[in-house]
């Protein structure tokens, strides 16, 4: 009786069917589909190309080139039909392109392997990611600006320590978070480049026999850089670490940006309040409006987290060049992507209509005696050591606090007990709006510095977006 012999596209040498949970086990189509406009596009790159270098024929690159198109269409309308038995959906693309041409579309694999397909694939895609996600941050940090105009007048405590320190404007306060997403916006920028070198040509492991023009390849495809190791170029998943890092940091920012959220909105605070299309109900509690989704964006960095972990790991004792433990390398980073845009996403709606309680803000400047370092500066210009000012000051928090006092609130006999260098305009120096007014260093929150900082944020902002409308060609 004579054995079924593989049909699989690779499945010359083999005298055997495959076990049908070695197609279980091995397929990566479940997730690897998502690539399919990048194959397809890298597909049509190098079929030109070896028509352009007589390995084929024109008119057969014509034909598949136009199949190829007809196949994006089809997974366009419909992607919930690839068998598992195809593997992954570079081998479903091009089984796919020989049902419909035949022994031409055979051809369409000349000169490549799937290991310099693959890392091409996921290089167009981690590109494209990376401008959409700078596109998400962007918007984000329009939130933030827009949102620091409308409170720019309102000042509430700053914190060290999760303890009230100084006074500062809530917009100061807001453009912190603008602060960390430019550096996020710089760190996928990088990445960009990091995944800018076009490894086809690469092959399996050693390079190709055939005459291929890489560089073609590359321009066609906006590349900046080629390859320049093989066997690198078919194992480096660097790039995609540096995705990974970039999304781990920013999700990082969010979730402190979440926990500020939450606590600001709680009963205890009130600071703010989150737009109830953002929160949730409870199903026992018909009072409750929970922060759910910055609770979500919370508990996500931890998943983002551990999918940085995940590909450190698959990668960390692999020898040159290919293996197919670099298949462990999509669902991580598919998984970040997707969670990383959520967040974004819920973050830039509720920045844009959380409301700020000013009157409570007010509240929020008693007690703590904030301006307590305004009153040592005070001193230390009237000629007083900052030591001994700062011991002075001290000794007058002490006293206040026995007496049930705001430091505004002592009489200017009890003040000049501590030092007779204490005037009447003390009590000017000590109050939150003059804190922040007097803090026009670079950096500081006074409301000239924030105001000329917004003017050029803005501008920052329409240069990013310049910037991802320039680079963005979605495939």
């Amino acid at each position: 009786m004579s054995e079924k012999k593989s049909e699989k596209l690779w499945g010359g040498r083999y005298s055997h069917e495959i076990d049908s949970f070695v197609d279980e086990m091995n397929a990566s189509i479940p997730f690897d589909w998502i690539l399919y406009p990048y194959d397809i596009q890298g597909s049509i790159a190098h079929v030109k190309m070896l028509a352009r270098q007589g390995i084929i024929k024109v008119d057969e690159a014509d034909r598949i080139i136009q199949s190829l198109l007809e196949i994006k269409n089809e997974i366009d309308e419909d992607h919930t039909h690839f068998p598992m038995e195809d593997e992954d959906i570079h081998m479903h693309i091009e089984k796919r392109l020989i049902e419909k041409i035949g022994d031409v579309g055979k051809k369409l694999h000349t000169a490549r392997s799937r290991n310099d397909q693959v890392a091409l694939d996921t290089r167009l895609f981690v590109r494209e990611k990376c401008l959409e996600t700078g596109k998400l941050i962007v918007e984000l940090q329009k939130s933030f600006l827009d949102k620091s105009e409308e409170y720019l007048d309102v000042i509430i405590p700053g914190y060290t320590h999760l303890q009230r320190a100084q006074p500062v404007l809530f917009s100061h306060y807001l453009l912190a978070y603008y602060e960390m997403l430019t550096r996020d916006f710089q760190r996928f920028v990088m990445t960009y480049r990091s995944a800018d070198s076009m490894p086809l040509g690469s092959a399996a492991l050693a390079g190709s026999t055939f005459p291929v023009d890489r560089d073609f390849v590359k321009n066609f495809l906006n590349f900046h850089w080629l390859s320049r190791n093989s066997l690198d170029a078919v194992s480096d998943r660097d790039f995609i670490l540096d995705f990974l890092y970039s999304s781990a940091v920013t999700i990082m920012h969010l979730s402190r940006l979440a926990e500020e959220l939450i606590i600001w909105s709680t009963a205890e605070f009130s600071l703010i309040q989150i737009d109830e299309r953002y929160t949730t109900g409870s199903s026992i509690m018909p009072q409750k409006r929970n922060p759910d989704l910055a609770e979500l964006v919370r508990g996500k960095t931890g998943r983002i987290y551990g999918n940085l972990l995940t590909l450190f790991t698959v990668l960390k004792g692999l020898p040159l060049a290919y293996n197919k433990d670099l298949q462990e390398d999509k669902e991580p980073l598919f998984d970040t992507v997707k969670q990383l845009s959520l967040s974004l996403r819920a973050m830039s709606k509720m920045i844009a209509t959380i409301k700020v309680d000013k009157e409570r803000a007010k509240e929020m400047l008693k007690g703590g005696f904030i301006t307590a370092t305004d009153l040592a500066e005070y001193l230390v210009k009237k000629g007083v050591p900052f030591r001994d000012a700062h011991r002075i000051t001290g000794e007058i928090v002490a006293y206040a606090e026995k007496k049930g006092k705001e430091l505004y609130e002592l009489e200017l006999e009890e003040l000049k007990r501590f030092s007779s260098l204490i005037e009447n305009d003390v009590f000017e120096a000590i109050m939150p709006e003059t804190s922040v007014k007097q803090r026009k260093v670079t950096g500081g929150t006074s409301p000239d510095y924030v105001r000329e900082l917004l003017k050029k944020a803005k501008q920052e902002v329409e240069w990013r977006a310049e910037f991802i409308k320039k680079h963005f060609q979605p495939y």
